[in-house]
């Protein structure tokens, strides 16, 4: 059988080197508003006007075609801004990816505040660190125009102390002496918890939401602690969101509740693949991720995916995939197996090029000419996935074996292999 090598220089050094993990591969407008509820409606009733027939008529990719890439805008660019975002829009199209999610771009609060993203001052605003309203819509227009689809950050469990809903102290939940708190059973001091049962807060909430879609022009969410908002608003909000609107938006759940995908979201999280290709690179029986997997998807229904990633920015906090998996190589095993076994491929920020050091997301800056051979390995593995069918869509058929993932995609007559060796010595991946 005649292969074609994919990574022929990857190849050699994985012979030369005798690295701790291996894989090669083969071819077989203003930045604040508003935030009443009247006039987030009123604002919607200029959709037009603000992002044009283009926009609206954007047509997303379906959900088993998504290849994510989460950006950090700190740490994105020397500026920290969505200036920064724009300038390196061709290299975010090169790697291979067709949906960009922003990590939150709200103004942050400041009473009880550590400074957190997640710490949300005013729903309907752009921070004036990161820019403005045109900046942002400038932004999905020329991602737009390269096919890049955009995705907003969205926190719908709570607001910072000072958000200005606090005029509204009854959109907050409440003790038994009317005093407004924080998520139950959780550390997050730093915010206060929404209260489900106010109609008037799920109505602001869904147009807030709406005007990011009207205004901006973005093309859906990802639901940060989505496992903490009820069922029945998150199918009220969805359902209210996609009436009447031709652009397919792409609705992602941080959390794993079962019932997301009753609720109109299309993927949710995958902490266990994480867990278990950890395990794996750990010592862990390679069969182990076969076995999560199956588990998982038991409750997902035809036409939507898991989300599956080997760092995020919640990881990025303690360790990276360099770390992680042990080595570059490593980090690159990881992400084949990761990309290829069944779900929606998740890139993070500055991953591609092995950031190395955690600081580099605590107030550093990424370094784009880092690792170009890696950054390489990333574009032909996406390349690949991107090229073929079997690989996005195909029926899963897993192998055990003691030391190797290994495991087929099957599509119609297309047919790929993966073998992945965490172990340390070559694997291989293949299509016939």
């Amino acid at each position: 059988m005649n292969a074609i090598h994919l990574f022929p220089n990857y190849v050699k050094q994985c012979f030369i080197s005798g690295i701790v993990a291996t894989i090669c591969f083969f071819i077989f407008s203003s930045c604040s508003s508003d935030t009443s509820t009247d006039a987030v409606v009123e604002t919607e009733a200029k959709e037009s006007a603000e992002i044009g027939t283009a926009a609206a008529m954007y047509v997303t990719p379906e959900t088993e075609d998504i290849v994510m890439y989460e950006i950090n805008i700190k740490s994105f660019s020397s500026t920290s801004n969505l200036r920064g975002i724009i300038n390196r829009l061709d290299a975010i199209k090169a790697l291979g990816v067709n949906t960009i999610w922003l990590m939150p771009i709200y103004p942050v609060g400041t009473v009880n505040s550590f400074g957190s993203p997640y710490c949300v001052k005013n729903f309907t605003a752009v921070s004036p660190s990161f820019g403005t309203m045109s900046i942002l819509q400038e932004l999905v227009d020329k991602a737009h125009q390269r096919k890049l689809s955009v995705i907003l950050d969205w926190v719908g469990n709570h607001t910072s102390w000072d958000n200005v809903w606090m005029s509204h102290p009854d959109w907050y939940t409440q003790n038994s002496s009317g005093q407004i708190i924080s998520p139950a059973g959780t550390t997050w001091a730093d915010v206060a918890d929404l209260n489900y049962n106010n109609g008037e807060m799920r109505t602001a909430m869904i147009a807030a939401m709406r005007y990011w879609i009207n205004v901006a022009g973005v093309d859906g969410f990802r639901c940060d602690a989505a496992d903490y908002v009820p069922f029945d608003f998150w199918q009220q909000a969805i359902t209210s969101l996609q009436t009447g609107r031709s652009k397919r938006l792409i609705m992602l759940a941080e959390g794993a509740r079962n019932d997301h995908f009753a609720a109109g979201f299309k993927m949710n999280w995958s902490w266990n693949h994480l867990t278990s290709i950890k395990g794996v690179f750990n010592g862990a029986n390679p069969s182990s991720v076969f076995t999560s997997n199956t588990n998982e998807y038991t409750t997902v229904p035809v036409g939507s995916k898991k989300l599956r990633f080997t760092t995020n920015h919640d990881e990025s906090n303690t360790a990276l995939p360099v770390t992680v998996f042990n080595s570059k190589n490593g980090a690159l095993c990881a992400s084949a197996i990761t990309i290829f076994l069944q779900g929606v491929p998740l890139i993070y920020s500055g991953q591609e090029v092995g950031v190395a050091s955690t600081s580099v997301y605590n107030g550093g800056t990424i370094d784009w000419t880092a690792n170009a051979d890696m950054l390489t390995a990333y574009q032909q593995l996406l390349a690949f996935y991107n090229m073929s069918a079997a690989a996005r869509k195909g029926v899963l058929v897993s192998y055990s074996d003691a030391n190797i993932v290994a495991f087929t995609k099957i599509l119609g007559n297309e047919q790929i292999l993966v073998l992945a060796n965490p172990r340390g010595s070559l694997g291989g991946f293949f299509t016939t």
